[in-house]
């Protein structure tokens, strides 16, 4: 497994698309994975510490995990299957391990609001990952200013 590091959450145009880009944390290579409307979101109000009057989903799942003495450990996206990533949370309690089944845009809301790192498998990242060049790191750059600029609300 390839460590990752969160990138932000954006919308990709023309079709308005959320995508959620992650980076390799000792590398290049880059994921994006599209993503819904509601777990851009999840994941942009996470990123930048919003707290809303009411929990949300992934904070109440947080939450209930947390009430349980059920520990987050890490999230890994295991998977590329016709098109579709998986993922696993990976979990304790009491000593022992275990995981559970999951999209990778609510894993990845989940980890960002548990604090856990992000892992892919390196047959995921061969087969979907992207290369950004130098020349082309001003893009990346580009992102990160929007990412700066984004507000949730901008996901609709």
């Amino acid at each position: 497994m390839i460590e990752l590091q969160l990138v932000g959450v954006r919308v990709e145009l023309p079709t308005n698309q959320p995508i959620v880009l992650l980076r390799e944390r000792e590398g290049e290579r880059f994921l994006p994975i599209w993503i819904g409307a509601v777990e851009a979101t999840a994941i942009a109000f996470a990123l930048q510490g919003i707290v809303t009057q009411r929990p949300m989903t992934h904070d109440l799942l947080k939450n209930v995990l947390e009430e349980t003495g059920i520990r987050v450990e890490r999230i890994s996206i295991t998977e590329l299957k016709e098109g579709t990533f998986y993922a696993v949370i990976s979990l304790t309690q009491n000593g022992a391990a275990f995981e559970i089944s999951s999209r990778p845009s609510d894993a990845i809301a989940l980890a960002v609001r548990a604090a856990v790192p992000i892992f892919a498998a390196e047959e995921v990242l061969t087969e979907a990952s992207i290369l950004i060049k130098d020349d082309e790191e001003q893009e990346v750059e580009k992102f990160r200013e929007f990412l700066d600029q984004v507000n949730p609300e901008d996901f609709g």
